[in-house]
């Protein structure tokens, strides 16, 4: 009964009187002090990094007016309220202060911070990201689920719950356009989903001149074409080393589908005895990057995989290639490796990963992202972003002034998604957590990995049930090859 009355008393609690002021800005988790967000993103709820403040009562308010406060155990805000203050502030920023009750009884306020609104608005619908254990294990909830940046509602697109013992990844929107989506399922009776306006079609990609199905996929922007690479994924386990797992591939080619046609398009430099891996076409369509590395005797020669970052042609109208490839980056000459190339859609830069090994930069420690930039050829290490764990796995908004990345810098195990902004001349701001209502229970109970988030500009719609169906009847559609000469 005591209890239940100390908790009403706090539950209760008002602003402080008279506080002890403390002399810096508080530690507060998630650090969502000096970040930029876009307005109308869901509140940035946060709690003490000191588990032992038994209460906050914070105070907002908009350099362009407005205010709103929040009490309790950590900061709750009401998401009609932020969402407002934030649009009556683009452009301005939202001071901070806060008051924390610690276990001596005594309040404690701390000096003021900010949390800058961006005039560039994030108008995509959400993120989708499939949810999986660190080690990459089939069995459990692994499964692709989405969310709604402006709330917090998650919903799941397909789980293993609905195809029991698959693998599903790979999943990839044309450009943040939900209505036009591909997955792949591995396992007995996996396949290769093309879903067009709610419409399941489902591919066999697998044929003798491409040895696997197709994975990291990656559409074209007419939405005709989806290119994939073809690869055998493997995993070894280190011990007594402070690394957990390398990745690797024993094989990998690149192809591209015609939905129209069914046809496979193969290309000789996208077939060479090396691995090509992690295509992407240029926003124009006439190119596509990707990266490729020497075969080696893995996992012997794990450290030996270094990634040059490459482009070919592509001609849209008959579906055929360019007969060269050019390298960008050359892995083998700066003894680094170069994965995941992403071009922004307004066609300006290429974000990609570097680190020192491997073509799964995931598993990687020393993985981070990089910027080359279009106009110049430029190229640098993203500061901003980077942290000393792992950062890979990373989107593009449509508008190209956001992006979303994985990072592993909580505790080097759990990758979790973070955003941030670019402007038109190449200038980051301070990465932030997806906000989540009670971020240290959520984080603290989330014993997934977040991996290959993406922009989506509206709620994808996806029937489990009908893929369930597809996925036992197995019933696939047949594909051709066609070889570019």
């Amino acid at each position: 009964m005591f209890l239940f009355f100390l908790w009403c008393f706090f539950s209760c609690t008002t602003k402080p009187d008279h506080p002890v002021k403390v002399d810096k800005q508080p530690e507060i988790y998630p650090d969502y002090i000096g970040v930029t967000i876009p307005a109308d993103i869901a509140p940035l709820c946060f709690c003490m990094a000191d588990e032992g403040v038994r209460q906050l009562y914070v105070s907002v308010k908009g350099s362009n007016g407005g205010e709103l406060t929040a009490e309790g155990q950590w900061a709750d805000f009401d998401i009609s309220d932020w969402r407002a203050l934030t649009r009556q502030n683009k452009g301005g920023q939202l001071i901070f202060s806060v008051s924390a009750l610690g276990q001596d009884g005594q309040w404690h306020q701390y000096k003021d911070f900010p949390i800058y609104v961006s005039h560039y608005p994030l108008d995509d619908w959400g993120l989708t990201y499939r949810r999986i254990k660190p080690g990459y294990e089939v069995g459990g909830d692994i499964g692709i689920y989405q969310r709604d940046i402006h709330s917090f509602e998650e919903y799941a697109i397909l789980t293993e719950t609905a195809v029991p013992g698959r693998c599903m990844n790979c999943h990839t929107a044309n450009r943040c356009d939900a209505s036009l989506f591909t997955a792949q399922i591995r396992g007995e009776g996996g396949g290769t989903l093309i879903q067009r306006d709610g419409q399941q079609q489902w591919y066999n990609t697998k044929t003798d001149s491409t040895k696997a199905a197709g994975s990291y996929a990656y559409w074209h922007p007419d939405g005709r074409y989806c290119a994939y690479s073809t690869n055998a994924v493997h995993q070894a386990f280190f011990t007594g080393t402070g690394q957990r797992i390398e990745v690797y591939h024993s094989f990998s080619d690149i192809m591209v589908l015609d939905t129209q046609t069914n046809e496979l398009l193969l290309a000789p430099q996208l077939q060479t005895p090396d691995l090509e891996i992690f295509p992407a076409f240029s926003p124009d369509g006439k190119t596509i990057y990707y990266s490729t590395s020497k075969k080696c005797r893995v996992p012997a020669e794990y450290e030996q995989v270094k990634c040059s970052l490459c482009k070919t042609d592509f001609h849209a109208a008959d579906g055929t290639f360019g007969e060269n490839a050019d390298t960008l980056l050359n892995g083998p000459a700066t003894n680094l490796s170069y994965t995941l190339a992403r071009p922004s859609y307004d066609g300006r830069w290429i974000m990609y990963c570097q680190s020192s090994r491997s073509n799964f930069p995931v598993a990687q420690t020393d993985a981070d992202l990089c910027l080359m930039d279009l106009r110049t050829g430029e190229t640098r290490l993203m500061d901003k972003v980077n942290s000393p764990q792992t950062e890979s796995y990373h989107n593009w908004s449509t508008d190209s002034h956001w992006f979303v990345f994985s990072s592993k810098r909580e505790d080097g195990m759990y990758a979790q998604l973070f955003l941030a902004s670019i402007d038109d001349q190449g200038q980051i701001t301070k990465p932030f957590l997806l906000p989540q209502r009670n971020p240290r229970k959520f984080y603290a109970e989330m014993m997934d990995s977040y991996n290959v988030p993406d922009f989506t500009r509206q709620k994808v719609e996806f029937d489990a049930h009908e893929a369930h169906r597809q996925v036992f009847r197995e019933e696939r559609i047949g594909v051709k090859v066609r070889n570019n000469k």
